[in-house]
């Protein structure tokens, strides 16, 4: 629940340059975070190098790949419809094509899906995508071939990704793997391990490179981005243990932060996602520091109910999450942010539900992901606590929230009217060829006349009006950051 799962990109099957000497197909497509698309985008750079093309016509796969995502049902059902559709094309037209799952569905389900189902040919955990070369070996062989052990380790910082799908102006780069925060609603920490952090040298080359290839824009990415450190490897429950010079030279989310702006000066770095305990007031401090630091911060806050968020095991209460905020909103005034929201969780009365919506109309935050809570098999919540809010209750409230929210994010587009942002063009407006769109640096999405921009440039935009979450202006000219 910690990522944010964008719908419009759930079930992309992705496509990279072809390899003039590779004689394989691969489909791959991914659901879920941004994590899973990341990861993506790893274990393409890994098929490149055993022979495989990528290609978008399931048809033609010699194998086929799915990321997936256990984070709620609905994802897992999707996934599931997915694996019928691609036994369906094998036993039609392609008797000889693999079938692997990845990822967090894979690492729950482990052997169901081998022996039980006996829908797949390997299944293979968010840890161990450099086993398959030697898993397909293996399925080649006549075998099943599973490998969902979480390392205490990986990063894989020393895989260049292949860019899945891109603009060429925006990218994720991971920092982190793993999650400590036992939230009880919560599968990751059993899917992806324990928190582990990426060396940073490896982080400032990767970005190097990205901007050596043009690109203007990435994203930090993690479970929990702000528990990011490093003390030369290892998991960070473990640094307690380390020695007087690990401690003395670790290096935490702040510091990778500042060592990525002044890197790249010209550079935009956004991050994402914060969880409430762990956002301490360096990162907001070196945020106000560095005018390519992004002023957004996506924080997840669950509930407005200090009860709810004790049966949730958040580390923090509804008084410490506001007082963030009015931090946040003191040391960088035009700071956007936005929220995950659990409405149903075990045992939430009305009472309870009120205080998030109080908790919503002091915050008013500028966007918002919302949902119902999902019973999620191996978690404390599906283990000890009783699923008691009927549906219909937990859809009224969602919808209570999701209005409120909406009338909250178009206060909050309106305070931009009459005021310049810059935008990085990203793309072609989805309503109209003449106009492009791009963010600002508070992630608003914004929509001008192309007049004579081009994708990738910084563009100085006035605001002259919007929608509830799109604004829309007038180009004035290029920024100094281009």
């Amino acid at each position: 629940m910690e990522n944010v799962i964008d719908e419009n990109k759930q079930g992309e099957s992705l496509v990279l340059e072809q390899k003039k000497d590779n004689q394989r197909k691969l489909f791959i497509e991914s659901y879920g975070c941004a994590m899973n698309f990341s990861d993506s985008e790893i274990v393409a750079s890994i098929m490149a190098n055993q022979g495989y093309n990528t290609t978008q016509n399931l048809e033609d796969a010699d194998l086929v790949l799915v990321n997936t995502c256990s984070i709620r049902d609905k994802a897992e059902q999707t996934i599931r419809k997915r694996l019928e559709k691609y036994n369906a094309v094998k036993k039609t037209h392609n008797p000889n094509m693999k079938v692997g799952v990845l990822g967090c569905m894979a690492e729950r389900l482990k052997t169901k899906f081998l022996e039980e189902e006996k829908i797949v040919d390997l299944v293979v955990g968010p840890d161990a995508y450099k086993d398959l070369p030697n898993l397909l070996a293996e399925v080649e062989e006549g075998r099943d071939a599973i490998n969902v052990i979480l390392s205490k380790d990986e990063t894989y910082g020393d895989i260049s990704p292949v860019r899945l799908n891109t603009n060429g102006v925006t990218a994720l780069v991971s920092i982190t793997r793993g999650c400590d925060n036992m939230c009880t609603f919560c599968v990751v920490p059993f899917t992806r391990g324990r928190e582990r952090s990426r060396e940073p040298q490896s982080i400032l080359e990767e970005i190097r490179d990205l901007w050596n290839k043009g690109y203007k824009e990435i994203t930090l990415l993690g479970q929990n981005v702000d528990s990011y450190l490093w003390y030369g490897g290892g998991l960070k429950k473990d640094f307690e243990a380390a020695s007087a010079i690990q401690k003395a030279t670790a290096v935490n989310f702040a510091d990778l932060l500042e060592l990525c702006a002044k890197a790249q000066p010209k550079m935009r770095i956004r991050f994402s996602t914060s969880n409430p305990q762990d956002l301490t007031m360096d990162v907001i401090e070196t945020m106000a520091k560095y005018q390519n630091i992004c002023n957004h911060i996506h924080l997840p806050v669950q509930s407005g109910s200090n009860r709810i968020l004790k049966e949730m095991n958040r580390l923090h209460t509804r008084e410490e999450y506001m007082a963030l905020i009015d931090n946040i909103r003191q040391i960088i005034p035009d700071c956007t942010i936005s929220q995950d929201m659990i409405v149903g969780f075990p045992s939430e009365t009305e009472a309870d539900f009120q205080d998030t919506i109080s908790l919503m109309n002091y915050v008013k935050y500028h966007f918002g992901y919302m949902y119902t809570y999902s019973e999620r098999p191996g978690t404390l919540a599906e283990r000890k606590m009783i699923d008691d809010v009927p549906e219909a209750i937990k859809k009224r409230r969602l919808q209570d929230i999701v209005d409120l929210q909406r009338a909250h994010s178009e206060i909050r587009t309106k305070a931009f009217l009459n005021t310049v942002v810059e935008v990085l063009v990203e793309k072609a407006s989805k309503k109209s060829d003449a106009e492009w769109s791009g963010r600002s640096s508070q992630n608003v999405v914004t929509v001008f006349p192309k007049e004579h921009y081009k994708v990738g440039d910084f563009v100085h935009v006035k605001i002259t009006s919007c929608t509830s979450a799109t604004l829309i202006g007038e180009a004035i000219g290029l920024s100094e950051n281009n």
